[in-house]
């Protein structure tokens, strides 16, 4: 018998966002669930979160909660550190495809190669990157705390930076150290136009350009502000212009309003003079309707052998070990939801 085009067997019918959101919450408490959302995610998944911010910072609150389960809607190698983190707790992503342009960029086969090419150097490595990669390193750093912990390595010691080369010239330029770099990049970030720039500076001339470093440096020299998405947040809420043109992935703005609604936030635009060019599409991956099939499915689930983790857990807690600490007044807002 033929189905009225008009008429969805039962369960087949598309469920409405308020109805995907229940679900969720109600699969939150079945499973001892805690939520991460990193801040290029979709509004309505920062906003029923346990917990959003930067990968690392999410995946020690994570590992500091009594969840038996993480979720974590953002990409993969970020789902990675947390399972390396919490090596008894479930960890879930919503899309397993959702992976990293800086990720793919660097082969674990590839990387290895590589470093046997440079005995004598210290190996830095971006945290994104997969956990093989991390195993094949020295220490990890961030876009926040690697400047900082290369001025703690002596100067005569020769280092790689991977896989971010834009990342690794902002650092060279920033620490004057002679750094070998791994030639990858972000594609969201290498999509920024500097002439669009420069017409909508000209446009808003009071607003200051935030930038996230993974830019290039053709982004980087008109920015009044470079730093981690942690940073840039921290500075639109703290400095007293009130507009400003942000220069990372757009979903970051989502906070800034909801943080400081009386401020105006700009992206800054790719080479048709738009932004939304510059989403990042392996975020984008992740939906609320994958995200509560996940849940409920406790699939696709993280995975990492246990070598494989070990070897990467050593660069990850020399990272935590020379990082600085963070004052907890000076954090930038991370907490969604609390459950």
């Amino acid at each position: 018998m033929s189905i009225p085009l008009n008429i969805r067997p039962t369960g087949e019918a598309k469920k409405t966002d308020e109805e995907l959101i229940e679900e969720i919450n109600r699969l939150r408490k079945e499973k001892n669930a805690v939520i991460l959302a990193h801040y290029y995610q979709d509004p309505k998944i920062q906003d029923l979160a346990d917990f959003v911010g930067d990968s690392l910072d999410l995946s020690r609150k994570a590992a500091a909660t009594d969840a038996d389960v993480i979720v974590f809607c953002g990409v993969r190698f970020m789902a990675e550190v947390a399972k390396i983190l919490s090596p008894d707790k479930k960890v879930i992503l919503p899309d397993m495809d959702a992976g990293c342009s800086l990720e793919d960029s660097c082969p674990p086969e590839d990387f290895a190669e590589f470093r046997k090419k440079y005995p004598d150097h210290l190996c830095l490595t971006y945290i994104n990157c997969s956990a093989a990669v991390k195993a094949l390193s020295d220490i990890i750093v961030t876009s926040s705390n690697a400047e900082y912990i290369i001025n703690q390595i002596p100067e005569d010691q020769p280092l790689i930076l991977a896989p971010d080369r834009h990342l690794g010239a902002y650092l060279a330029k920033k620490s004057g150290r002679d750094m070998v770099l791994w030639p990858g990049s972000c594609i969201v970030h290498e999509r920024f136009s500097e002439q669009e720039l420069i017409k909508l500076k000209a446009k808003h001339p009071d607003a200051p350009v935030a930038a996230h470093p993974e830019c290039p440096e053709h982004i980087l020299r008109h920015a009044d502000h470079v730093g981690s998405t942690s940073s840039i947040l921290k500075f639109v809420l703290e400095n007293d212009a009130q507009k400003f043109i942000i220069a990372t992935e757009p979903h970051i703005i989502h906070q800034m309003e909801k943080n400081a609604p009386g401020k105006t936030f700009i992206g800054a635009p790719g080479a048709d003079g738009e932004c939304n060019c510059n989403d990042c599409p392996f975020m984008a991956l992740n939906t609320l309707e994958k995200l509560a099939a996940c849940m409920e499915n406790l699939s696709p689930e993280i995975h990492v052998d246990e070598e494989t983790r070990q070897k990467a857990l050593a660069p990850l807690n020399k990272m935590l070990e020379m990082s600085p600490p963070v004052p907890r007044d000076q954090r930038p807002p991370t907490s969604g939801r609390a459950y």
